[in-house]
Formats: structure tokens, sequence, C-alpha cells
């Protein structure tokens, strides 16, 4: 029989240093060349090659424009005994060149490669998935003795890259990806954020047994949710049981590419940031890998100096689970809270006027022939006008909302709701009998404003924060309303100014998305000075709701960045693939470059794309193989014919 499994945590313990101000996790150091990871170094900034390594000139050249671009570790695959054999050349010719970067060797199923590698680089990584197992996809029934003697099989051919490491002051990577996890793994946890902590810690228990502690680990996963909660886990877990604090290593894996990918990986690696956890980063975009260093500088920069400007009292308790996920219960509000999905109000309080035109950045299209608006799947709900007019009719799902003074004069026109400060509020002003947005940053939310809202059934609490450490402000106002039984849903708002698009895309997903990972927030206003055109600033709010899978809007690409063991051209064929389909709203396609993640992490997935050899593909539909050795030339029409097959199919609007 296999053992029961308790996937919900009774007992929540603190799995940061602090809920309310930013503190640094403190790791053990870990050596890896003469670049020092953890302890007290700064948090360090990796990505990965992606030509063949065999190609030694090619593989050196990209390594050093990815140094050149702040690239502190680079990682290169070692898929069998000659890739691995070819790192000392690949290193040979850093060296000539003046370049020490400490080079890391990624191994998937090959423990001789491993062994090899470990002799020759700073650093090899292991997958616990595969190191030591093949994927089939079957579901065992093991009795407690079949399940040691599996731990057994595993000790004994993991111990040798253990020692060989140990020799020769080799650093360890064990890095759990969601999408690989053993047979044996998902038989007894499942498909669990449990489950991937438990598959390192298996490995990670043979290594302290033999008193190897030079290690990294990693909890990736494509799904933002599933990866930070098993990050947090993994945590505890370490605490709990009485291993060292090892470093973390941050990274969303198949992320995507362009703002996708970004917004993606800045849900995932930047909520773990905000409470202080991660050691070094990796942004996997299915781009050139020159082009993920910069962002994940931006990501990390942010915590180079980050204090909690403003105090926020101490959370006692904290009463989310932060290993799984459960939407804060809210009643509903004319469409928000409830199981209404989250909304998206777009700030207009700049304009000089409002004209229809002024809507079609965020998604509504008014045809004067038809006398009608077209509505986008990413049109926003609400629209703030501050106090300007709107002297024209409006689409019939969008609401205005106005300041309080400018409302009270539209008051009468359909669909068009106050905003309103809470000191107003607790004035008395007038109000909507419908809906009332109130504003409120922490310190105005006090036991009498609170007894307030909790007694009106038209308002939504907009909230805001002007504290550098914002994310924990804002979650601290959750905590106050959850601990008070106040049930109102509550619109995110955050507030940016003179920032470059891809920088408000990567400081709106951490902020928000931290919140939203955890179930709190019923909607998102992001108010955008200078940071971009309306239309971006719409969109990465719907993004944003997107990659913390809160609200579906659009097609998702589970689309890995491209390595040496790539098939095919990833970056082409994703934009084939994404011209062709991205108006399949909510059918999620895994589009990877070969078998090693392929299957596992599109088990998320709809349909899925992979490479099997050269020029040769295979078409998943969920995690069962429908075609094999499709030739590369026609994948992409027989993946549109097996959506088509699979009922998924919509034709391209005109």
């Amino acid at each position: 029989m296999n053992m029961p499994v308790n996937h919900q945590i009774s007992k929540v313990k603190q799995y940061c240093n602090s809920l309310v101000k930013y503190s640094r996790r403190k790791t053990r150091e870990v050596t890896i060349g003469d670049l020092p990871m953890g302890g007290e170094n700064p948090i360090r900034i990796q990505s990965m090659t992606t030509i063949d390594t065999m190609d030694t000139q090619g593989s050196i050249e990209q390594t050093i424009r990815m140094v050149n671009a702040g690239c502190e570790y680079v990682r290169i695959t070692a898929p069998s005994l000659k890739e691995a054999q070819n790192l000392e050349e690949i290193k040979k010719g850093l060296r000539l060149r003046g370049y020490n970067v400490p080079l890391i060797a990624d191994i998937h199923f090959t423990p001789n490669a491993a062994e090899l590698a470990a002799r020759i680089v700073e650093k090899v990584r292991v997958n616990p998935g595969n190191y030591a197992d093949k994927k089939r996809f079957e579901e065992i029934e093991y009795t407690d003795a079949a399940y040691q003697a599996e731990l057994d099989r595993i000790r004994k051919k993991f111990t040798p890259l253990v020692k060989i490491c140990k020799e020769h002051g080799t650093a360890m990577r064990i890095g759990t990806n969601h999408g690989s996890l053993s047979d044996r793994i998902m038989s007894r946890y499942g498909d669990t954020p449990l489950g991937m902590v438990e598959s390192a810690l298996e490995f990670l228990r043979v290594c302290e047994d033999l008193n190897y502690y030079n290690i990294v680990l990693s909890m990736k996963s494509s799904n933002p949710q599933v990866m930070v909660q098993a990050y947090r886990l993994l945590v505890q877990k370490l605490d709990e049981e009485g291993f060292q604090p090892y470093p973390l290593h941050l990274g969303v894996t198949e992320a995507g590419d362009g703002e996708d990918g970004r917004i993606k990986s800045s849900v995932g690696i930047g909520t773990l940031l905000e409470d202080g956890l991660g050691d070094t980063v990796r942004v996997s975009l299915t781009e050139e890998p020159e082009a993920e260093v910069p962002v994940a500088q931006e990501l990390v920069n942010r915590y180079a100096t980050r204090k909690t400007s403003i105090t926020i009292p101490e959370i006692k308790e904290y009463p989310i689970n932060p290993f799984g996920y459960t939407r804060r219960a809210t009643h509903e509000v004319q469409n928000i809270g409830g199981h209404q999905v989250p909304r998206v109000i777009a700030d207009f309080a700049s304009k000089e006027k409002i004209t229809p035109a002024s809507f079609f950045a965020l998604g509504y299209h008014y045809s004067v022939p038809l006398d009608k608006w077209n509505i986008a799947d990413m049109a926003c709900d609400y629209v703030f006008v501050n106090d300007k007019q709107v002297d024209f009719e409006i689409p019939g799902t969008l609401g205005i909302v106005y300041s309080h003074a400018t409302w009270l004069l539209n008051k009468e026109k359909p669909r068009s709701f106050p905003f309103i400060k809470s000191a107003d509020y607790l004035k008395g002003v007038e109000q909507s009998k419908n809906l009332n947005f109130i504003y409120a940053c922490l310190p105005d939310v006090t036991s009498d404003l609170i007894q307030k809202l909790k007694s009106d059934s038209t308002v939504v609490l907009l909230i805001d924060t002007y504290n550098d450490h914002g994310m924990a402000e804002q979650r601290r106002l959750f905590v106050d309303l959850i601990d008070n039984d106040c049930n109102l849903p509550v619109i995110i708002g955050r507030a940016y100014r003179d920032l470059k698009p891809d920088q408000l895309q990567l400081f709106a997903a951490t902020d928000m998305g931290g919140l939203l990972i955890d179930g709190l927030g019923d909607g998102l206003f992001i108010a955008a000075e200078n940071c971009g055109s309306d239309k971006m600033v719409n969109e990465t709010a719907f993004n944003i709701l997107q990659a913390t899978r809160t609200r579906i809007s659009k097609t998702e690409y589970i689309s890995c960045p491209s390595c040496g063991r790539t098939l095919f051209d990833l970056q082409e064929t994703t934009a084939k693939i994404r011209s062709r389909t991205s108006h399949l709203k909510g059918v999620k396609i895994g589009i990877m470059g070969c078998i090693v993640n392929g299957p596992g992490e599109m088990a998320d997935a709809d349909y899925g794309y992979v490479g099997s050899g050269p020029g040769r593909i295979t078409l998943y539909k969920g995690k069962e193989v429908v075609k094999k050795n499709v030739p590369t030339l026609q994948a992409v029409d027989e993946l549109i014919n097996l959506i088509k097959d699979g009922g998924d199919w919509m034709e391209m609007p005109n």
C-alpha cells in the first residue's frame, strides 16, 4: 500500500524571516570556482548556452557574450559522455581568452556524463527526476519495503558522483523539475509541490550522509503558482528536518518569450525575492541567452537596497496557507469578487480629453458604419477617469469610475461609479446604490473603517501603497481584513512612474503577482505615468492575471529556452505556432526543444510539440503521444490538425 500523503499543512510555519520587512534568508556559502554563492554574497545571475556543446568555438563565443552581458555562471548541457568531455575544450578556450566564469554541466539521464563533467567544471546540475529513473508515466503501488529498495537503488547510483564532487571541490545543484518527477515520486506524492521537495530531499540525504554540503537547490515549474509553493515548502522542510540552509537557485522553467516570458518569470521569481528567498536567478526565455541576463538583473537589483520605508505591523499568525492556492472568500459586488474573475481597471486620470478613440488601447473598438463597439479578449472592465467627462455612449460591458465630486455630476449616467477616499467615506458622503470604490492604504485601514466596510454591501476596496516594500504592506492589509472577517472584494492598486515598459512589466508582475499567487485580490489597477502606451499597461494587467492562472484571456505557450539539446529552431517555431494559434483563448500549447523535460512540463498543456530527433517532431495531446517522427516542415500543420481533431479549434477572426 502507498503511504497516505497529507497535502495540507495543518500548522503553517513562517517560511521566511519576515512577512512585513525585507530580510534575506541566511544560507550556507557554496564554493563555485572563484565566485561563491549564498551567505553574504550578492544574488548571482546565470544563464545557459543554446548552441550545440560539440561546437567548441561557438560555445566559447556565446559564453563570452553572456558574460559580457553580466552573466556570472554559465550552464552548458552535457547529454552524453562526448559533450561532457568537450567541456574541457570549452573551458580551456575561455581561459585562454581571459574568461574565468564558472561553468556548470547540465545533466539528465546520464550519470557517467555527470561523473566525468564533475572532474572538469566548477558545478554540475542533476535532475533527481531522471538521474536514476526513466519516466514512463506509470502509477506504481509500492509497499514500504519496495519503496525503500528504490531509495537504496538511487543511493547506489548517485553516491559515485557525490564522492567525485567532494574530491574535486565541485559544487552541485540538485534541481527538481515539476515536469520530470519520477514515476516513483508521482505514485506516492502526486504531481504536487510536496512531491517536488521530496524528490530533492531523497538525493540531499545521500549527500549529507557522505558529509558533502557544497549544494544548491531548485524547484522549477512552468506554473509560477506551483514553483512558488514548492520553494516555500522546501525551505520549511529543510528547517524542520535539520538540513543545512542551502542556497536556492530561482527560476520559472519554460516561461516562453516576449512579455509573456518576462511576466511569468517575474511572478514566480519576484514573489520569492520579495520574501528574501533566493541566492541565484536564471530567467528562462525562448530567446538568446544574453537577453535573459538584463531581465534577471532588473529583478535582482530591486533588492540591493530594499528597505521597509514605513513600519508595517508584524503578522503574528499568517491566515493563508503559503503552500497551496485558495482564493480569499469574498462577497460579490456587481461583477467584482465572489466567483467572478479578477477585474482590470485602466487609469485615464492624466488624460487631457477622453474620446471613443481613447478606448481603442483598452480593447474597445468603435465601428462607425455599424454604430457598435467591438470588444477584444483583453478589454478592461472599468476605466478610472478622475475628474474628466465622458460625454458619449460607452460600451455596454464597461464601467466608468469618477472622482467623487465629478461622479455627483454624472451619477445618473449608466455604469457610472464613484472613487471615494476612505476619510470621506467615513464622513458619510453620498454613495452609489450599486458600486463604490473606496481608496485606502494600510495606515488608513482603522477598526472604524473595517466595521463600516463590513456592513456595506456596495463597496469594493481599492488598495494602494507608498511603501518601498509595498507588497508586504498590502499583504498586511489583507491579513487585517481576514482577521476581522471582512469579506469585501479588493482591487490591488499600484502606481509607477518614469519606467521603461519592460521594467513596468517586471515590477508590476512581482508586486501584484505575489499577492495573486496567495489567492489575494479581486482585480488590478495599474497607474503608470510615463511608462509606456495605454495598450501595453492594460495588457500587462491581463498578462499578470494569466501568469498567476487567475484569469485566462488568451492562448498560453509553455515554451522552453533553447539549449544544446534542442532539435529545431525554437524561436522561429514558437513564433510560427503563435502566429497561427494565438486566437485560441484558454488553450495551452507546449513547445519543447527535446524530450528531456518535454512530456512532463507539458502535462499541464493541452497539446505538445516536442523535438524527437533531427528534423523530426513528436506531437502530444495532454500526456499522450499522438504522432511520432513528423517531419519538421509538416509539423505545425499537423499540430493544427490535432487541435481541430481535439475540438479546440476555431477560425481566426477577421
